[in-house]
């Protein structure tokens, strides 16, 4: 029986093709064009109606597709105004922001849609989020050293019928992978050993 995924918000395609490596036929999606080398497998444009239960598109190829639905949506809201990493621009001199307010809402809005998505499994990831945008409080807690990558980062998943990612690999190396990771794009690239957990443990299970 096919099981169709969708990877929200990821333009490296790193979960998407671990995902289709276990058999899933799985997609990404991003505003931006795919850089992992498979646009048959890449849906560009807004994720929002497909959050929203929208089984028809176009990939970036343009080869046309229709799903029967979304077995397992997982997504990562952008985190720019949401982070606890970023209260010093919400706070610039210990006063708010308003303009950098304003975004924040718009960004828990859409992380509230990634949240609500339709389909049976859903998994939304994004880094500890400041306080003061009340988001639910998460499922699971997880650092790459937890499957064999020698950083930190810490990482949140808000999960709906899905258990949490069980570790696969402890690493002794403890680096910040903030202050590692210095080239464009790869602060928010998923760590490949942490896809492959999620792809082997979740797939069976949609």
């Amino acid at each position: 029986m096919k099981k169709y995924v969708l990877i929200a918000c990821e333009r490296s395609q790193v979960e998407c093709a671990a995902f289709r490596a276990v058999g899933a036929i799985a997609f990404s999606c991003d505003i931006q064009a795919c850089a992992g080398n498979h646009p048959e497998w890449h849906i560009q444009g807004d994720v929002t109606p497909f959050l929203k239960g929208q089984r028809y598109f176009k990939t970036t190829d343009g080869t046309e597709h229709h799903v029967s639905q979304w077995d397992l949506i997982i997504a990562h809201p952008p985190c720019t105004y949401l982070s606890k990493a970023g209260s010093t621009f919400l706070f610039p001199h210990g006063i708010l922001d308003p303009i950098r307010h304003a975004h924040g809402i718009v960004a828990k809005c859409f992380f509230q849609k990634c949240i609500d998505a339709c389909a049976t499994h859903v998994a939304v990831e994004n880094p500890t989020p400041n306080k003061i945008w009340e988001l639910p409080k998460p499922d699971q807690v997880l650092q790459p050293y937890e499957f064999g990558v020698p950083f930190q980062k810490r990482t949140l998943l808000w999960l709906r019928n899905l258990p949490p990612i069980m570790p696969t690999l402890y690493s002794s190396g403890r680096k910040s992978w903030v202050h590692n990771s210095r080239l464009p794009n790869t602060r928010s690239r998923s760590f490949e050993p942490i896809a492959k957990a999620m792809a082997e443990q979740w797939f069976p299970l949609i």
